[in-house]
């Protein structure tokens, strides 16, 4: 019996008792009014409920005397075993073995669909993060927003969204200019301009330069600038989606900025221009001082904001305005923006935007703000000389282990790794736990298959040893958890998750065997705990997927 299956049977009790006291009453209740919530103590049962405490003042019962009630009907249900009252009114819920143990089987048979879900159904997400400019390597703080807007994005597949992992490149203005001329610099052997980029990486993108267009000293002025900053453009775009790629993150679309700006077909507006002309047949724009301006303050912003200049020029906000409409004509409903730390003055901006669009700023537009992120003893790039770059501390310390820990914190939380634990190949290190669990439940299963163990025979009543309690328990909790790390963004928690239900296992593994000691004859009870052996390990292998980890069969 999952989480799901005990809610609906408790809703089952709980509706006929709430029409009885007060007819009309049970109309509006749902599965989802009856939370479950696993106690501390393992003692006070598998499950605890405080719908009684929620109930009982719209019942007119008191919450104590309305557990009662519950108590006596849901404790016949199959599949439970007790029901107790505990203080004021608190329902815990203990199950029988053979239906808390039924769930290893379920979850062998799912395998990798096991933690999906509908909570996200109906959704439409265009997920946008990192989105560096195309000017240089990706850096630290990349790092970051890599790994957390993809474990974001996994998080909502998972759970059902129709969702795109989206780039936004910005390769228009004056920084695209600013890297041109730098790279033509060093094409021709003269000082950068004092405004450029500088590095190694400069230098390299020169080279490649040559190398692919012998020809450019045949080029001259405009045209050979616009030659040099275009293949360095393209060169560098390459290496980013190639960095990202090492890096274990996918992104569906590569969105430029330069269709924002270009003339639609038939010498059409650009989508820049439609977006002043719908922003204002909202009747949120207004002229001033020559100027074109959004009311921005309509909803929230610290003051209207500009989205052309009275020289006729458009501001940055008219591409973030233009770029926003393009996303809800793509068909994205609810737009999630993953911005760096230094991006705080654009919530307020992104959501005002939102309402002069005539969308919700509460429900259509998220702006998350992910915090800095350090690592002790880094090194600043050879390439880039000011940076630290991510193909760097990826060779350092691994994809997984850089992964797993910039996923295991909060984005609103500034963090400092520790590269001597993230090396470490010991319980120390998160990362290294985590997949040690999952690596031994293979070995199990090599072992088992060795000595004639195989999966034959499941008696989940036979799953009675407290640590098989424990972890059935937790192997239960991970649906449920993956819907609410989805829903508030957070994949943070099925990292801490994971590292509870490997120490579960471990123990476990201390505990109860698999395989039988010297002659002793194999029995029913070491087949069904090979599917509970099996059951962790695919629950551990889909979590880690769900951070993009790896999860090795040996270590």
């Amino acid at each position: 019996m999952d989480p799901e299956q005990l809610s609906a049977a408790l809703l089952a009790v709980v509706a006929p008792l709430a029409e009885a006291r007060r007819p009309g009453a049970a109309v509006d209740l749902s599965v989802t009014d009856v939370v479950l919530d696993r106690p501390k103590n393992r003692e006070h049962g598998d499950w605890a409920s405080n719908i009684a405490l929620k109930l009982a003042k719209r019942l007119g019962a008191s919450p104590r005397d309305l557990a009662a009630e519950i108590a006596g009907p849901l404790a016949e249900v199959d599949g439970i075993a007790a029901v107790e009252v505990a203080g004021p009114g608190f329902i815990n819920i203990r199950l029988d073995a053979a239906a808390a143990g039924a769930l290893a089987k379920v979850i062998v048979e799912a395998g990798a669909a096991f933690g999906h879900n509908t909570s996200q159904r109906g959704n439409s997400i265009n997920l946008e993060f990192v989105s560096a400019n195309p000017t240089g390597p990706l850096h630290i703080g990349h790092t970051r927003w890599a790994a957390l807007g993809d474990a974001i994005a996994r998080l909502l597949l998972a759970s059902g969204a129709d969702l795109v992992r989206e780039f936004y490149i910005n390769d228009a203005g004056a920084q695209m200019h600013r890297f041109g001329r730098s790279v033509l610099a060093a094409v021709e052997g003269v000082p950068g301009p004092e405004d450029g980029y500088a590095g190694a990486y400069i230098q390299e993108l020169a080279a490649r330069v040559r190398a692919e267009r012998p020809d450019l000293d045949e080029l001259v002025g405009d045209e050979k600038l616009h030659e040099v900053g275009e293949l360095a453009y393209r060169l560098q775009l390459g290496e980013i989606q190639a960095s990202l790629e090492q890096f274990n993150v996918h992104f569906d679309e590569w969105f430029s900025e330069r269709v924002l700006h270009a003339p639609g077909a038939d010498g059409a507006p650009s989508l820049v221009d439609e977006a002043v002309d719908r922003l204002r047949a909202q009747g949120h724009v207004f002229d001033q001082d020559d100027a074109v301006w959004v009311r921005t303050t309509d909803f929230g912003d610290d003051k209207d904001r500009v989205i052309r200049r009275s020289n006729g020029e458009y501001t940055y906000f008219a591409a973030d305005a233009a770029y926003y409409l393009n996303k809800g004509d793509r068909g994205y409903r609810h737009k999630i923006y993953l911005l760096g730390a230094d991006h705080h003055g654009y919530v307020h901006r992104l959501k005002a935007l939102a309402g002069a669009a005539g969308d919700d700023p509460e429900k259509d537009i998220e702006v998350l703000i992910g915090q800095l992120v350090s690592v002790n003893g880094a090194r600043l790039s050879k390439r880039a000389g000011n940076i630290i770059e991510l193909d760097d501390l990826r060779t350092w310390l691994g994809t997984d282990a850089l992964r797993y820990s910039l996923a295991r914190y909060p984005a609103d939380s500034p963090l400092t790794l520790d590269p001597e634990i993230l090396r470490k190949r010991t319980n120390d290190n998160p990362v290294f736990y985590v997949q040690y669990a999952h690596a031994r439940t293979h070995n199990v299963g090599r072992n088992a298959a060795t000595s004639g163990i195989d999966r034959s025979a499941f008696a989940p009543a036979l799953l009675t040893h407290e640590t098989e309690s424990a972890l059935l328990g937790a192997l239960q909790e991970f649906p449920r958890l993956v819907a609410f790390a989805a829903d508030v963004r957070e994949p943070h928690r099925i990292a801490r998750y994971l590292e509870e239900l490997a120490g579960l296992y471990h123990r476990w593994y201390d505990n109860c065997r698999v395989i039988p000691l010297g002659d002793e004859t194999p029995t029913d009870l070491h087949r069904t705990r090979l599917w509970l052996n099996d059951a962790t390990g695919q629950v551990l292998r889909n979590g880690l997927d769900l951070l993009g980890v790896s999860a090795p069969e040996r270590m």
